[in-house]
């Protein structure tokens, strides 16, 4: 049976019923109502794939072509090796977002201006000949750097997922790249600038049943992962195991990882982390332990401490024959020292010492806890730094990141099981093969944030001033403006990109981008700024081949989901709208390989069965994907107990630093001090306060921090974004049953409360410059005072009254209508926790 033909009679159901309570003298009245369905219910997998880090797999009930319910993994009993993978409350909320009265049903073009929402259906073939002959004409007249496809993450697991426009635009000469994401653009530059890695190769999180002493900045597993299975598991299992494990955590708010798990809650004030850490590290070197106990680490690991292990680095590579490292070794200054900057000594002389106590006054935490936390550390043998994403989504993150990685190198204890770097703990997972994408032809690349600047900038954007990668010379332009954009699985486009209000503002100039286009399943705020949108299939109407994702902790698993229902009104999946466009750019053949999408998958299956890294699976897998279907869900313990550094400590493995060491001095971050536009930049000063690069990690007074002057009179307030557990960044808002569950409120301390004169329950509009947002007010001492507290992802929902500073008030409450537009200095990345705001009741 048809949904349409189900709700059909779901209808007549109803109205037999009232038409039989009636009393009338006719038999007539007295209609027997149609039968139920009695279809056998159907049991299937699916998985949750929208960017949490875990791709949990979910059970699927439906009857008679229609969902009835959805469960989770009970098929095991869990054990050490094995256990559940258990779909937290999105995940089991599917049938309501497949349901939802928002969902996309046709392939649709624009009427209206854009951003109205004003949108007539046409048929695939009118969208797949549009989006294909703009394709081809703007790569004619502008070249393939003219054609970008956004940063999106709401679904692009799977077989069929945003991949298949990469697949489509490489064999057609490629398009701009983009480098970097919302997450962790700034950790990344800070842990390749310090290890050489990418932010994400710190100890497993198994590994913190062998530590003593646990510090977690801005680490919430237990809210961004609260899957059965994952981070968030991994981490309550270690607590459990290691028996007297002092965890001390800092963040503004009291997070769901705390709860009593922790020995000790320290709120800071946002963006001020790398005084905190400045703080521990200069107890640690004053009061002569480092001298005494780490020393003889750092002089053999690190490069940077001091000036001789600087001036030494430095006659290496003026000697080396590189011709890069020779550009570095030209602008190293041995002077510019972490123990000098740290000690307030040479060249630094004139700058206030970095005291426990001069740390209390930025950060907010008692000087006496700092001096404990320095002296945990002194004393712990094994202990395990860990740093969450938030800190690095501030003004100049990457300063608070690198600092905040030297408490780990001062311990001289890392490389030892139980102790970690600071970085985002190390995942293992099953392998899975996805849709051979090709190689982009196109060799220069934006960072992803800087996007929206590239529609109207980008023919002039450089290395110098964007960080743009791939051109020949700092000065080179990037040449091209952005022309068309295809946002798949993307709220980027609008909702999660910075300063909303300008941002729609840049998407309505039709001057600028000449096609947007949108494929997705429902209709978001982005959504409504397309020019052509189309209608994707949901997971719980798709077949396909999915692995666990980068957060699934020590749990390796594949999910071969299979369809509950038929794609519903006129959906089709990326893979064949993918196809449907290569038809009019002339490359349908290549594109399809002449296959059908099971033909496809049957494929893969066949490559993610024979992958050595799958051995062992449980159960084993069959021999034809159509069989794995039937079984669904695969497991297997990876075993990986990796310990961050250890095969460089150990091993005796070079980083892939410059120097192949820890590079508490960064030779090519001092490069680019000396080369790239920044505030302190005598010839290309950008006078952006905060958008400093030094060599060495240095606590930087921003633009809208704690200390910014400049706008705390107008705007007193810091607010924090946080990640909810109702949504994945903006997925699921849209189910009523989780804004329900956890509510879009905003979180004020009872101090703050009584200051503004707020109740719990009072809606208040909450605005900068940049916008203003209605939202309700919750009173809790979950939260630092002087910071109020807010979940990000809500849908941007513009009302019909003007705010304190002449904008729409924004009725949804997304917090990105108050965030800057401002790339940070080093990774060029979202600063997006970073705000100061004024309220006033509503």
């Amino acid at each position: 049976m048809e949904r349409r033909s189900f709700l059909k009679m779901s209808a007549a159901m109803g109205c037999a019923a009232t038409v039989t309570g009636c009393k009338t003298s006719s038999d007539d009245a007295n209609v027997v109502p149609p039968k139920p369905p009695v279809g056998e219910e159907q049991i299937t997998w699916s998985s949750c794939l929208v960017n949490c880090g875990s791709n949990c797999p979910v059970k699927v009930f439906s009857r008679d072509g229609v969902i009835t319910r959805v469960e989770t993994d009970h098929d095991v009993t869990d054990g050490d090796d094995i256990y559940q993978v258990r779909a937290c409350a999105r995940g089991r909320s599917l049938r309501q977002r497949t349901y939802a009265v928002d969902r996309l049903k046709t392939p649709m073009k624009r009427v209206g201006k854009r951003g109205e929402g004003k949108f007539v259906p046409i048929s695939w073939d009118e969208a797949a000949k549009t989006i294909g002959t703009k394709l081809t004409s703007v790569i004619a007249e502008h070249g393939n750097k003219a054609i970008f496809r956004s940063y999106g993450s709401g679904a692009y697991y799977g077989f069929a997922s945003n991949a298949c426009f990469n697949r489509l635009f490489n064999l057609n000469g490629g398009c701009l790249n983009a480098y970097g994401n919302y997450s962790w653009a700034q950790q990344m530059e800070a842990a390749k600038h310090t290890f050489g890695t990418g932010s994400t190769s710190g100890s497993s999180t198994v590994t913190l049943a062998n530590s003593d002493f646990l510090l977690g900045v801005a680490y919430n597993p237990s809210e961004i992962r609260q899957s059965g299975s994952g981070e968030g598991y991994d981490y309550l299992k270690a607590l459990q195991k290691s028996n007297g494990l002092k965890v001390v955590m800092i963040d503004p708010r009291y997070t769901d990882s705390m709860l009593g798990k922790e020995s000790k809650w320290l709120p800071i004030r946002p963006g001020t982390d790398a005084a905190f850490a400045e703080a521990i590290a200069y107890q640690m070197i004053s009061s002569g332990w480092v001298d005494q106990n780490s020393l003889s680490f750092i002089n053999q690991y690190a490069v940077g401490f001091d000036a001789a292990s600087i001036t030494a680095q430095k006659e290496i590579f003026a000697t080396s024959g590189d011709a890069t490292k020779q550009e570095y070794a030209k602008v190293m200054k041995p002077e510019e020292n972490y123990r000098d900057y740290i000690l307030s000594q040479g060249i630094y002389a004139d700058q206030p010492l970095k005291t426990t106590e001069w740390a209390e006054k930025i950060t907010g935490i008692p000087a006496a806890q700092l001096e404990q936390i320095a002296t945990d550390l002194q004393n712990a043998k094994a202990p395990y730094i860990v740093v969450g994403a938030g800190v690095n989504r501030q003004a100049n993150g990457e300063q608070s990141m690198r600092a905040l990685y030297m408490l780990s190198v001062l311990t001289g204890k890392l490389g030892t099981l139980g102790a970690s770097n600071g970085e985002l703990p190390s995942m293992s997972g099953m392998y899975r093969a996805g849709i051979p994408t090709g190689s982009n032809p196109v060799k220069e690349s934006i960072s992803f944030f800087t996007w929206s600047e590239a529609i109207h900038n980008g023919e002039t954007m450089t290395a110098r001033s964007h960080g743009v990668r791939g051109t020949d010379g700092l000065d080179t332009p990037l040449g091209t403006n952005i022309k068309v954009i295809i946002s798949a699985s993307d709220s980027s486009l609008l909702n999660q990109h910075a300063e909303i209000n300008n941002t729609a503002k840049i998407l309505e100039d039709e001057t600028g981008v000449e096609l947007i286009v949108s494929c997705d399943c429902w209709m978001t705020p982005g959504a409504k700024f397309a020019d052509i949108i189309l209608p994707d299939t949901s997971w719980l109407e798709s077949n396909d081949l999915v692995n666990d994702s980068y957060a699934s902790g020590a749990l390796g698993y594949i999910t071969a989901m299979k369809s509950a229902i038929e794609p519903m009104w006129d959906c089709k999946s990326m893979y064949e709208a993918s196809a449907l466009i290569a038809k009019y750019m002339g490359c349908e053949a290549e594109f399809t390989e002449g296959k059908t999408e099971e033909q496809w998958l049957e494929e893969l299956y066949q490559k993610t069965k024979d992958s050595s890294t799958n051995l062992g699976v449980v159960p084993a897998f069959p021999a034809t994907y159509k069989e794995a279907q039937e079984i669904g869900f695969f497991r297997k313990n990876m075993n990986d107990n990796h310990v961050a550094l250890e095969g460089y400590i150990k091993g005796g493995k070079a980083l892939s630093t410059p120097s192949g060491k820890i590079e508490i001095y960064s030779a090519e971050l001092a490069w680019r001090a000396a080369n790239w536009d920044q505030e302190n930049s005598v010839d290309n000063p950008t006078k952006v306060k905060g958008d400093t690069i030094t060599a060495i990690p240095q606590y930087t007074v921003t633009w809208d921090g704690y200390e910014d002057e400049d706008t705390s009179t107008d705007y007193p307030i810091q607010l924090a974004g946080y990640h909810t557990k109702g949504r994945t960044h903006s997925s699921y808002h849209n189910v009523p049953w989780l804004r329900e569950a956890v509510e879009d409120a905003v979180w004020v301390n009872p101090m703050d409360a009584a200051e503004n004169g707020l109740s719990a329950g009072d809606k208040i509009e909450m605005y900068n410059e940049r916008g203003s947002i209605a939202v309700k007010v919750r009173i809790t001492p979950r939260v630092a005072p002087g910071v109020f507290a807010l979940g990000q992802g809500a849908w941007f929902k513009p009302g019909n009254t003007v705010g304190s500073t002449g904008h729409i008030i924004d009725e949804g409450g997304a917090i990105n209508t108050l965030t800057r537009y401002q790339p940070s200095p080093v990774a060029k990345g979202n600063p997006q926790h970073t705000n100061r705001v004024a309220i006033k009741k509503i």
